[in-house]
């Protein structure tokens, strides 16, 4: 007896591995697709300004990055002792400007660096409303707590956005003709709008990526978290206790969902060997002074120079400085 309904997803036209760039922007479901590809060696950068949720505010950062754009103190605005930049999350936030201009910068060159490189982009769009500015008008992707009346809170159209990412799209593949983009739409509900405000919201997103895949067939692509959660994931036992927000058990079988489309059998396997080295690594023992656990830290270290010789490609460098201190400390 099937009690689920399985979404379908065919084998991507592409192929992600590691010898793939990839760079990550907007809500939670690229925050947690972005720690799974760090987790398993992938050349990634997550959101280098932070969570987004809006479709513009993510064209912003990517058009910004582009054009090189780097960040002075006018972009930035001082409020509850903090210096907060109103395109990033309050992460990036610091007491000091300098700090805060410079950590966002270095971030910033990371990204812009990538960028020039990347094979994937993938894009998350969590919500269709927006925080405009009251000073300067301009769409910002955090409002740092600052008092509502700053701002004024509107709801983008299909046309809106397809408008911005059509030429974003363009400006892109004019430097990268073979950039594949990944589109997704955020299973988290922003119920804080209300359940049909929220479906209205998604619905705009969903109509707007369909509209950008049309223009862009061979480029823009679409994988369906939103509707794995939503039309298979049914049960509340795959939410946290917010009744909001997907399980860590969640999380895991859209990763799985996401290997099987984009990842060679190659790759996978790449992905399950590094998984069995990860467990050792995250092992904690009961006794640090046993030979057992000396042992241990020897096949450990062993496994992971073998991974290392097979896959030169992927450092372990971090990994092998770990357990030659741990090793030293059982001598």
């Amino acid at each position: 007896m099937n009690l689920q309904t399985h979404v379908l997803i065919p084998k991507a036209k592409f192929e992600i591995s590691h010898h793939s760039n990839m760079l990550l922007f907007g809500s939670c479901f690229s925050e947690n697709i972005g720690s799974k590809l760090v987790e398993n060696k992938f050349s990634v950068n997550v959101n280098p300004f932070g969570v987004l949720y809006n479709p513009i505010s993510i064209y912003n950062t990517v058009n910004r990055l582009l054009n090189k754009n780097l960040f002075t103190e006018e972009d930035f605005i001082f409020h509850n002792n903090q210096f907060h930049s109103l395109m990033h999350h309050g992460s990036f936030s610091r007491p000091r400007l300098y700090e805060a201009i410079q950590h966002v910068n270095n971030e910033f060159n990371v990204a812009a660096t990538k960028l020039e490189n990347a094979d994937v982009l993938l894009i998350t769009f969590g919500t269709s409303y927006i925080f405009k500015w009251n000073e300067t008008k301009e769409v910002v992707g955090n409002c740092h707590k600052i008092p509502a009346n700053r701002f004024t809170r509107t709801r983008l159209s299909v046309e809106e956005i397809s408008l911005e990412w059509n030429s974003l799209m363009a400006k892109m593949l004019n430097i990268s003709p073979n950039l594949k983009v990944i589109f997704t739409v955020s299973p988290i509900r922003h119920f804080k709008d209300g359940a049909h405000e929220n479906q209205i919201s998604k619905s705009i997103l969903h109509l707007s990526i369909d509209k950008l895949m049309k223009q862009f067939p061979d480029n823009a692509f679409y994988f369906p978290a939103y509707e794995i959660v939503m039309d298979q994931l049914r049960d509340y036992r795959f939410y946290a206790e917010d009744m909001l927000h997907p399980t860590e058990l969640t999380q895991n079988y859209i990763w799985k969902r996401f290997s099987e489309t984009y990842f060679s059998s190659v790759t996978q396997n790449i992905n399950e060997e590094w998984q069995k080295i990860l467990q050792s690594l995250s092992h904690r023992p009961y006794n640090t002074d046993s030979d057992e656990y000396r042992d241990f830290l020897y096949r450990t270290f062993n496994d992971l120079k073998a991974f290392e010789e097979r896959y030169e490609f992927i450092s372990c460098s971090h990994e092998k400085q770990h357990l030659t201190q741990l090793l030293q400390t059982t001598q």
